[in-house]
């Protein structure tokens, strides 16, 4: 395992220079290039002393639907984790480039709300590959720290498109694990029925928008031009604005603790219309995203408490 400490935070335009150059014929040779690797490498990458910016936060929170609050939105994290996570993809040892990878499954267990103005600890690490119908996927694990205790988690699974293996499933985690509050299966069984509450018109800059509060530039969510190359005939949707904005629109029902995991399935086309749907099971919120017109899904989810009774007394 390589280990490292990061005085700054990675600068992520030169990151995703390095993540797009293995489409260069050749370019992958050079010892700072990914794509020479065959395995994920045994990289952690860890950023001490973090705090979120209260400006940003607020763009962040008008892109993806949230309530401006003085605690950071359950998905921001994944921001603030966002350029380690790159640096560890764009890593010279790693099989391939970050650019065209496609978010399939997510995991958050947030621990408690964690302040805007709290010092934090990040902790990033990849998995080893594993076989899927459409390629190889691999998870990004990431821990955030406050003090001593871990406040917030992650697992963001990517699949590698290519060379699929079609007795492989699709349903198992990249990591092949599960955290001892929530079953990740939890999220791959789809809201059946349920009626939308909501339909959300989509603009074609939508991904413009998101890139700009997040840091997420992958050119398949930024134009149809870019998105084209890399097999989608239009720029689509970021995975995680779409789960943001579907715990937005569940915001007033989250306790503090509980874990939430989705599924992303068909990409959204920008622009586009979907619709969105959620049920309660007990303390157990489900919720789903298709398409408005064919019914397509998007996206389905499941947040669980981690604890009996939320703190701050929100149902």
């Amino acid at each position: 395992m390589s280990a490292r400490t990061l005085e700054s935070s990675p600068s992520i335009l030169p990151l995703y220079a390095r993540a797009a150059a293995p489409m260069i014929p050749g370019a992958s040779l050079l010892p700072f290039v990914p794509g020479r690797g065959k395995e994920i490498p045994e990289i952690e990458l860890t950023l001490p002393s973090v705090r979120a910016d209260a400006e940003r936060v607020a763009a962040y929170s008008r892109v993806c639907g949230f309530a401006l609050r003085d605690t950071l939105p359950p998905t921001y994290p994944h921001v603030l984790a966002f350029p380690l996570q790159m640096a560890v993809m764009a890593d010279g040892s790693f099989p391939f480039g970050a650019v065209g990878l496609v978010h399939v499954e997510n995991t958050i267990t947030q621990r408690r709300p964690i302040g805007i103005g709290e010092e934090l600890i990040i902790t990033v690490k990849p998995s080893k590959l594993a076989p899927h119908p459409k390629g190889r996927t691999f998870s990004l694990q990431t821990k955030v720290k406050a003090g001593n205790r871990i406040v917030w988690e992650s697992t963001s699974t990517m699949l590698r498109r290519g060379g699929g293996d079609p007795s492989a499933s699709d349903k198992s985690a990249a990591d092949g694990t599960q955290t001892d509050e929530i079953d990740r299966s939890a999220s791959r069984q789809p809201l059946e029925d349920a009626a939308a509450s909501a339909e959300w018109r989509l603009g074609g800059d939508l991904g413009r928008r998101y890139a700009a509060v997040s840091g997420d530039r992958n050119p398949i969510h930024m134009h149809s031009l870019t998105a084209k190359p890399l097999g989608f005939p239009r720029a689509i949707a970021h995975g995680m604005w779409t789960k943001a904005h579907c715990l937005a629109a569940i915001e007033s029902r989250l306790p503090d603790a509980f874990e939430v995991g989705v599924r992303f399935r068909k990409p959204i086309l920008l622009p586009g219309r979907v619709e969105f749907a959620s049920a309660s099971e007990g303390d157990e919120i489900r919720f789903a995203v298709r398409d408005a017109k064919r019914g397509t899904p998007h996206l389905d989810g499941r947040m669980v408490p981690t604890e009996a009774k939320p703190k701050n007394g929100r149902k």
